[in-house]
């Protein structure tokens, strides 16, 4: 999208979102609408910082990527003073409260964000599902992509998988996610037999626990969120480069999606980082991303869908509009 022009910004109210997760940092700076709600788009910008690195292991936000993200952050900040941005919502991973040095990293933020008098917040599973729900599901429905929904955003910690229509029905986070899934199952390049099949049995178990709490039945429409994703999306296309615009809301069938998994799953490091599409920060993890969205995928095709459509719009659409008040 491109910036809004000078008359519709004398209106608009012009915010930042920020999601730190657990691979990567993003950056949305908007101008909203205050009338429609509608989101343009003035800069969208992602880096992989890897805060969540070995805090499963450790119980502590490694100091190397501790520094990295905080210096990321402080290019955020002064990316939106310098676009007169109004105001600024900063949501974080997990690791950022429960990481026994994670006050280090609320501080940093707090430094880098005074202008705006910000704390990074840890949101409920709750909150995180209806406004990842609200941030993907506008452009579906305005381009007539049907629902119900079933939208999964599938991080590096943790995967939400959110069922819902015009509002959220139900929602649940399960601890399956690429970051947490390469360390603690694929050490091999490529994964051995016996690591695929470990990870996939925690993945299974994770969608099991998913669909006591998140009906699966009557999906029309399984929707996918968040670079592991998108990436798989890509390689699915044939992309020889990342392109957002050809990503957004490109709708396969379950079985194109699952043999694309398969393939970056056990395609050596060497050769994902060749791919013109790859993020270097997603080399090491793409295959357990794969691994995790080829089950999603496989389970939800067993109750019917017959639709996947990848979205580039997610909790940091709906961070931007809550942050408006119009959410």
């Amino acid at each position: 999208m491109t910036a809004a022009s000078p008359a519709d910004r004398a209106t608009a109210t012009r915010v930042a979102a920020v999601d730190c997760g657990t691979n990567s940092i993003r950056l949305l700076v908007a101008d909203v609408d205050p009338r429609s709600g509608a989101l343009t788009d003035v800069v969208r910008r992602m880096e992989v910082v890897r805060l969540g690195y070995g805090v499963d292991r450790t119980g502590r936000i490694d100091p190397t990527a501790m520094e990295r993200t905080l210096r990321t952050a402080r290019e955020y900040a002064v990316q939106c003073r310098r676009l007169h941005v109004e105001r600024v919502r900063f949501v974080a991973t997990s690791a950022s409260r429960d990481a026994s040095n994670a006050e280090e990293f609320v501080h940093g933020v707090r430094d880098a964000f005074s202008e705006y008098a910000i704390t990074p917040q840890v949101i409920s599973g709750a909150e995180e599902a209806a406004l990842s729900f609200r941030g993907a599901t506008g452009d579906l429905r305005a381009h007539g992509i049907p629902g119900p929904y079933l939208v999964v955003d599938l991080g590096g910690g943790s995967t939400e998988l959110v069922r819902g229509e015009h509002a959220v029905e139900a929602a649940l986070s399960v601890d399956v996610g690429c970051v947490r899934m390469t360390e603690r199952h694929l050490h091999s390049d490529p994964p051995t037999s016996a690591e695929v099949s470990a990870a996939t049995a925690d993945i299974d178990a994770a969608i099991d626990q998913a669909a006591a709490g998140v009906r699966f039945d009557g999906i029309a429409s399984l929707v996918g969120l968040a670079g592991s994703v998108t990436t798989i999306t890509a390689h699915a296309l044939g992309l020889t480069t990342y392109d957002a615009s050809r990503i957004h809301l490109t709708t396969l069938e379950p079985a194109v999606v699952m043999r694309a998994c398969q393939e970056l799953l056990h395609l050596p490091r060497e050769q994902r980082a060749r791919l013109g599409f790859m993020h270097p920060g997603r080399v090491d993890v793409i295959g357990a991303g794969a691994l995790v969205w080829h089950q999603v995928v496989a389970r939800l095709a067993q109750h019917g869908v017959q639709r996947v459509v990848t979205s580039e719009h997610d909790i940091l659409d709906g961070l931007a509009l809550s942050v408006a008040s119009v959410y």
